[in-house]
């Protein structure tokens, strides 16, 4: 089972957070230490926005970008810092591109810069407290919670790269690799079953919501790229629903196929810290196969418009490449019970008396539930 015990992670982070922090101006310690409790701390959407708070790494000094490395690296697995590494590289290759494609001229410089990532703490870094802290910016979001200086979750987990490849870069390559694989050992009645639409959704079905509803359904539109649209019945036919997922069931798998989809899971997975991701494994490879779902929509190729999703009873994976004609691809890995700490934190402050923050979410994070409960509630009826 799931401890979330992650001891050495743990103490770099403090430590590292520390020495951050120590060296920090008035005006930076403002800028990026915020109460646990604040709303920013659950909005984890990793597209460029404005108004994005924290202290990027450009603004950081030699000795303090090597620090803040450190505690990137804190975070995940050697292939996993790799990965974010190779994903702000391509930033460089996306604004040469970007300059010449989609006109944007000097004003790319400002908007694809690989030092254009914000580091953000919440609540009081220190032995026995609960606290987190966040990378964020283009193509990279990962948020981290620890829980009474104990317990550490990851999750919502997100990377994205554009273009695929962008020449040796290609930071997702090796899960979409891994996907195919899998689709392409599949009979006809398996693919058939795994093929849940022929339309990809714009981004993931979950969308940024902080914490996976009963059911999701995707936004008819990635924000800020409107040439992909989807209809309300594309919508439905691609939604996430917990207790019974569509898509093929593990039970249908050879025991060589049900191995490979659970490598294809635990790959998102195992870009987090080591100490979490031997846990999960244990889990994943312990579990029933009927508790693993394997969905595909859209295109059967990698030059196509595609989606897939890989799913257990509590970890979610999901993978997006519809955009820009299969050249734009965003991943998350979410655990469905403690993203941002969910469960954890509830225990936790049930233990400690401890109260609540408040949740003043918009629309693109919160649950569809929520969002779209009359529309869901319609679609079941009919």
């Amino acid at each position: 089972m799931m401890t979330y015990r992650a001891p050495e992670a743990i103490r770099t982070m403090l430590f590292t957070t520390w020495s951050l922090l120590n060296g920090f101006t008035a005006d930076q310690r403002e800028r990026a230490v915020f109460t646990f409790d604040d709303p920013r701390r659950v909005d984890w959407d990793f597209i460029p926005k404005p108004d994005r708070t924290g202290i990027a790494l450009s603004e950081l000094d030699r000795h303090q970008k090597a620090l803040a490395h450190t505690l990137l690296k804190s975070g995940l697995s050697l292939r996993g810092y790799s990965q974010a590494l190779a994903v702000m590289a391509t930033e460089n290759i996306l604004r040469e591109l970007e300059v010449v494609r989609r006109g944007f001229g000097v004003y790319a410089a400002d908007f694809r810069d690989p030092e254009a990532y914000l580091f953000s703490w919440f609540g009081r870094p220190g032995f026995e407290d609960t606290w987190g802290w966040r990378i964020i910016g283009h193509h990279i979001g990962f948020s981290y919670t620890v829980i009474g200086q104990d317990q550490l979750t990851v999750t919502p987990f997100a990377l994205g790269a554009q273009p695929l490849p962008a020449g040796v870069l290609n930071p997702l390559g090796e899960s979409q690799a891994l996907a195919f694989a899998l689709l392409d050992r599949l009979g006809d009645d398996q693919r058939g079953a795994a093929h849940i639409h022929p339309v990809a959704p714009a981004d993931f079905t979950t969308r940024q919501v902080p914490y996976v509803g009963e059911v999701e359904l995707p936004d008819h539109v990635d924000l800020g790229i409107e040439t992909y649209e989807i209809g309300d019945d594309d919508r439905w036919a691609l939604r996430f629903e917990r207790a019974a997922p569509s898509g093929l069931n593990g039970a249908e798998l050879s025991a060589d196929d049900l191995a490979l989809a659970r490598e294809l899971l635990l790959h998102f997975v195992e870009a987090g810290p080591d100490e979490l991701a031997a846990q999960y494994r244990r889990v994943v490879e312990a579990e029933p196969a009927e508790l693993l779902t394997f969905a595909w929509a859209g295109g059967v190729r990698p030059d196509t418009a595609y989606y897939f999703r890989v799913s257990t009873r509590g970890l979610l994976a999901e993978s997006d490449n519809a955009v820009n004609g299969g050249q734009h691809a965003h991943v998350v890995w979410r655990d469905l019970d403690n993203d941002l700490g969910h469960d954890l934190l509830l225990d936790h402050y049930a233990r400690n008396d401890h109260r609540r923050g408040p949740a003043h979410l918009h629309r693109r994070v919160t649950s569809s539930v929520e969002s779209d409960a009359a529309f869901i509630a319609e679609r079941r009826r009919g």
